[in-house]
């Protein structure tokens, strides 16, 4: 059993090894910056399923780490969700397949309200609906599920929230974000507590 559970870690560990480092997140940090924090938009988020935990975890990270950033589920966003749009946003669109058909009608549904907002798709896949509606594109390297049947999201969502992190650090270091700052949105708990130390 142990030797297994070390398999499927080196798995997942090649997996992350192999994110393509293509220059890509410079971009797409700077078109994040110029719209959130010169314009005052926001980040919005959105993704199905898993992806789209992938999505929230991304969304609140950055937060509370100085980017405004939401996430609107997709399905939600037909129903009224999509009036927290506004002219100055930026999307981020998750969808490890690119082809999930939420994501693609989401885009449609805000280019419709606000056809000028900057599209980033984060996707596992070079070249798909996605990518072909979007500005830029980040691409996780779409690695082979440790799944057995080859189908439970597993090392796709590691990929995508390695990708996530890089972006909130990289946002972070763009906007020399201090423990000071952190401080003020961490009021409780134990983040909270070690922020003010």
């Amino acid at each position: 059993m142990k030797s297994k559970i070390k398999e499927l870690i080196n798995k997942e560990i090649e997996a992350i090894q192999n994110i393509p480092i293509d220059g890509i997140i410079e971009p797409v940090v700077d078109i994040i910056h110029n719209r959130v924090h010169k314009k005052e938009g926001k980040l919005i988020i959105s993704g199905m399923g898993k992806a789209g935990q992938i999505g929230l975890n991304i969304a609140t990270t950055l937060s509370s780490t100085g980017t405004p950033s939401v996430f609107i589920h997709p399905s939600e966003a037909q129903h009224g969700d999509l009036g927290v749009v506004q002219k100055n946003d930026v999307l981020l669109l998750i969808s490890n397949s690119g082809k999930t058909r939420e994501i693609l009608e989401f885009n449609y549904l805000v280019k419709r309200l606000h056809n000028n907002i900057p599209v980033i798709s984060l996707s596992g896949k070079e070249k798909s609906p996605l990518t072909d509606i979007s500005d830029i594109s980040l691409f996780t390297g779409n690695p082979k599920e440790i799944c057995p049947l080859g189908l439970t999201p597993t090392t796709s969502t590691t990929v995508m929230t390695v990708v996530g992190d890089i972006l909130v650090v990289s946002l972070m270091e763009k906007i020399n974000f201090t423990k000071e700052e952190y401080a003020k949105r961490h009021h409780s708990g134990y983040l909270g507590q070690k922020a003010k130390e």
